[in-house]
């Protein structure tokens, strides 16, 4: 699917726990997230902690989007 959707000309970055499978489903921005039961937060931190850590996974994705990419890639810290 997020081939097609890039062959449309919409960037996409897929946001996943186990990079290993998005390079293998051919995902051209992938951003690590945090864990598997919680993508995109860690309950166990303090709200304004979480949100920092939410912030940042998003602006993550969405520098990602804005970046021209040939192969995959895989935009860690």
């Amino acid at each position: 699917m997020v081939k097609e959707i890039e062959r449309a000309g919409l960037p996409v970055v897929h946001i996943c726990t186990v990079t290993p499978i998005s390079l293998t489903v051919g995902a051209n921005r992938i951003v690590p997230a945090v864990a598997i039961p919680h993508p995109l937060g860690n309950p166990a931190l303090e709200f304004d902690e979480e949100k920092a850590l939410r912030r940042k996974l998003v602006e993550k994705a969405l520098n990602a989007m804005q970046t021209e990419v040939s192969d995959q890639t895989v935009f860690e810290d």
